[in-house]
């Protein structure tokens, strides 16, 4: 087992709690907003072959992520993007963090149009959707984390190979807030917003792989299937900072760092176990904060604390649809007296995640609440052209028409 380098050890839940607390809750005047896009991809005419990750790193040259290419400079596009690479082949951009929806739309307009360009070179496409109707669930990276997350997912069912292979989504990223206070109101908004928005840019009613009928969207179903204790953080959290760090801290390793090619980690064994030193035979070696900071990275709830606050739950958009999100996530994070009125809004659908993903905008309290939370964001839009286009959204919810129902029409 290879040691952590200059990551000083963790003795004690209290220290681990305090730590989680500083880093995924970072304090500051909430100003910026950010946001991942992520395609599936394929090799056209090649039975829509999924690209090595060779065929990937030479496309992607000196800004292929060291997943693909291990000695490349991982340089970001030149809006700020930078890319990886998800376990089936799916392409990510994760923006800098920007002032402005405007701003941060902008640049990933012209970081996703540099993307499509450098893939095209090497004769890969983008695959349309948020999740793959036409094949089946072939991981192509080789990473041990990978290979440990196949192994625990594959445990519970097909679900968890089938999200990390063949779906694909829109994540918005916003501060945490000004003080505790603030933090805890934004973390409360975000997920009791989150059922009627997943309903509101449901694009995924099939899913190559997924037992059953048709969901809204399959994608978060996939989410929703696959390992409750890593998807789903404390419902009804009053104290996300004090109650996020302890459900961190209970949630079973995924995997752990080492030298070789396995990572597995003790079956059904939690981090504080770890610290407890329940784990001294099997793995060697006391938790440092650099192992702390791995397991955050293996958590996957709706909305996730990175130091900033990581909505999760969208999912990817037809052509530029990406925008619609973002700029919805921002209007409603940008004052309290919005956020007081979407909660307000949101509250007879608060934890009707399963619901959403599965009936989506044909359930009518679901479809009221997205209606009404897109009108309010269309009313404090950044500017006028987002508050057209979410207003066009939420007349297109209205009919209960998905996303690429209303491009197709």
């Amino acid at each position: 087992m290879a040691l952590a380098v200059d990551s000083p050890a963790l003795t004690s839940r209290a220290a681990a709690e305090a730590y989680i607390g500083g880093v995924c809750f970072k304090l500051g005047p909430p100003e910026l907003v950010g946001a991942e896009l992520e395609w599936l991809t394929a090799c056209p005419g090649d039975d829509l072959r999924r690209p090595s990750p060779q065929r990937l790193a030479g496309a992607l040259g000196q800004h292929a992520p060291t997943s693909v290419a291990p000695e490349s400079p991982a340089i970001p596009l030149p809006g700020g993007s930078a890319v990886t690479v998800e376990p089936g082949g799916q392409i990510e951009l994760s923006s800098a963090p920007h002032a402005s929806v405007r701003e941060l739309c902008t640049a990933m307009s012209a970081d996703s149009a540099e993307l499509m360009s450098l893939l095209r070179s090497a004769a890969i496409a983008p695959v349309p959707g948020a999740a793959d109707r036409e094949r089946s669930a072939d991981r192509i990276l080789q990473h041990p984390r990978y290979a440990a997350m196949e192994q625990l997912f594959t445990k519970v069912g097909p679900f968890g190979k089938l999200m990390m292979c063949n779906t694909a989504a829109v994540q918005v990223s916003v501060d945490a807030g000004i003080d505790r206070a603030q933090a805890r109101r934004r973390w409360q908004l975000l997920n009791a917003i989150g059922p009627a928005l997943v309903a509101a840019f449901a694009d995924s009613p099939r899913l190559c792989g997924a037992p059953g009928d048709e969901w809204a969207s399959q994608r978060m179903r996939t989410w929703l299937e696959l390992d409750r204790d890593r998807t789903r953080a404390p419902e009804g959290s009053p104290v996300p900072v004090a109650d996020y760090a302890a459900w961190s801290l209970d949630v079973p390793l995924l995997c752990v760092v080492g030298s070789g090619s396995s990572w597995a980690a003790p079956e059904g064994a939690s981090f504080a176990d770890w610290i407890d030193g329940a784990l001294d035979d099997e793995l060697g070696r006391e938790p440092t904060t650099k192992d702390l900071d791995y397991h955050l990275t293996t958590l996957f709830p709706p909305v996730r604390a990175r130091g900033h606050l990581e909505v999760r739950y969208l999912d990817a958009q037809p052509g530029d649809g990406w925008r619609v999100p973002i700029a919805v996530v921002a209007a409603l994070t940008s004052s309290e007296a919005v956020a007081e009125q979407a909660l307000s809004i949101a509250d007879g659908t608060v934890g009707q995640w399963r619901t959403a993903a599965r009936r989506g905008l044909c359930d009518g309290e679901l479809r009221g609440a997205a209606v009404q939370l897109l009108e309010l964001a269309a009313a404090h839009a950044e500017d006028a052209g987002f508050a057209g286009e979410i207003g066009l959204a939420a007349a297109r919810c209205r009919r209960r028409l998905s996303p690429s129902q209303e491009r197709n029409r």
